[in-house]
C-alpha cells in the first residue's frame, strides 16, 4: 500500500536542501537518511533521502542528485510516497494509519450508528474524524480517548462516547427554538388574559346596564 509522507516545500538554502510539510506520525521511520520515496507526479522521482534535520522546527531534507537551489525548488509541491505493509502497525497500541481508520463504522456506546470516517484531519491541537452521517451531512469527532473509547478493527468500527451536543447538536437547538418559542405564547396568553381581566373583559361593553 502506498501512502502520502509528506509534501515537499520550498528550496532552503543554497546547497539543494528543501522544507518538508510532514504528513505521518513516524517521521524518522518514513523520512530518514536511505528512504527510498516514490513521488506525485511520478516523473520527479523516485526520491533517495541522503541527509535531514530539523531547523527553526521544520523538517530540511536533502535527495541524492540535488545540489543546488535551482534543482531543490524544481522539487517543490511534490508528495513524497512510501510503500507500506497494509498490515503493519504502529508500534504504539493506542495508534493507528490513516489508512485503517478510514471507512470505519461509527457507533455510540449504546449502538446507535451515526456514519463512517471518510477523513482524518490532522490539527495541531488535535485530530478529527471527519465522519459522513448517513443524510449525507457530516460531524467532526475529536480523536481523544474521552470520546473514542474504542477502535475495532477487527469489527471495522469506532465506538465514541459523546458529550451531549457534539451529535445531535442541530436537534437541540431546535429543540431550544421550539421551547423558547412554547414560552413566548404561552406569556402572550397569560398577558392577553391578565389585560382582560384587569378591564373587566367578559364579551359585554363597561358601560352596559348604565
Amino acid at each position: 500500500m502506498q501512502l502520502v509522507v509528506a509534501r515537499i516545500g520550498r528550496a532552503h538554502g543554497i546547497k539543494g536542501e528543501v522544507t518538508v510539510e510532514v504528513r505521518t506520525d513516524e517521521p524518522e521511520k518514513r523520512l530518514g537518511p536511505g528512504a527510498v520515496l516514490a513521488t506525485d507526479p511520478s516523473s520527479v522521482g523516485p526520491l533517495t533521502i541522503e541527509t535531514g534535520r530539523v531547523h527553526s522546527g521544520r523538517l530540511l531534507l536533502r535527495f541524492a542528485g540535488v545540489r543546488d537551489r535551482g534543482g531543490a525548488e524544481a522539487l517543490r509541491n511534490t508528495l513524497l510516497i512510501a510503500d507500506v505493509d497494509p498490515e503493519e502497525r504502529p508500534e504504539e497500541p493506542d495508534e493507528y494509519y490513516d489508512h485503517q481508520l478510514i471507512d470505519l463504522d461509527v457507533v455510540t456506546v449504546d449502538g446507535t450508528e451515526i456514519g463512517r470516517i471518510t477523513e482524518v484531519s490532522h490539527l495541531p491541537s488535535q485530530d478529527l474524524f471527519v465522519v459522513e452521517r448517513p443524510d449525507g451531512d457530516e460531524v467532526l469527532i475529536p480523536f481523544v480517548e474521552e470520546i473514542v473509547v474504542e477502535i475495532d478493527l477487527d469489527e471495522q468500527r469506532a465506538v465514541i462516547d459523546p458529550p451531549p451536543g457534539l451529535i445531535d447538536d442541530r436537534a437541540e437547538v431546535a429543540s431550544a427554538r421550539d421551547a423558547e418559542a412554547t414560552e413566548a405564547t404561552e406569556a402572550a396568553e397569560t398577558t392577553a388574559s391578565a389585560d382582560g381581566a384587569a378591564s373587566g373583559d367578559d364579551g359585554a361593553p363597561e358601560d352596559a346596564g348604565r
